[in-house]
């Protein structure tokens, strides 16, 4: 079992069976040490990617994606759930749903923060049924840039979002699979 295996298996609980509740160590209070491993695992996984630019969600994906992009030496774009006072700018918007929170939120991204031809990675904490990974899909093709790659913390491989992936031969590093939430986690 790699770090975060470990850690999940430590400090995470299943919530109804269906969900992973990480808020000991990734989402309520943040384990830097575990997430500069996860960081340093995704670098080196996406290094010969040519990767110049990283995108992500608010709020689970910022701190992994922060020290990912520290250790690509890349900009990192942070794509919004909700509109702001601020966002006078042209944004790149689209629709996705959240397992999750079951609602349905606009992903925006100012448009200025992503190029044509960038050649983008896609980090997040989790990996569910695939819908963020979606609309960071729209996202890119509306900027006419290239998704490199996604990289996950860790992915419910029971859920649909896997196979989506694979069915767009999108290339994905998750660094922990979880098989199953039933009566505990497991890989």
């Amino acid at each position: 079992m790699n770090l975060l295996q470990q850690t999940i298996q430590k400090k995470g609980k299943s919530v109804n069976n269906t969900a992973l509740d990480a808020s000991d160590f990734l989402t309520k209070q943040v384990d830097i040490e575990l997430l500069d491993w996860c960081a340093e695992q995704l670098a080196a996984h996406f290094k010969s990617h040519n990767i110049n630019r990283i995108l992500t969600i608010e709020s689970g994906g910022i701190a992994i994606s922060t020290l990912a992009a520290l250790k690509l030496n890349v900009p990192l774009v942070v794509m919004k759930k909700k509109r702001s006072i601020l966002d006078t700018q042209v944004l790149l918007t689209t629709f996705v749903h959240s397992f999750t929170k079951n609602s349905t939120y606009e992903l925006n991204c100012n448009a200025q923060h992503i190029n044509a031809g960038d050649r983008v990675l896609f980090i997040d904490d989790v990996l569910a049924h695939g819908n963020a990974v979606q609309g960071t899909l729209d996202i890119i093709k509306l900027a006419d840039a290239k998704l490199a790659g996604v990289g996950i913390l860790f992915e419910k491989s029971f859920q649909s979002g896997r196979d989506m992936l694979d069915q767009q031969e999108i290339e994905t590093l998750s660094l922990a699979q979880i098989t199953s939430l039933d009566n505990g986690i497991h890989f």
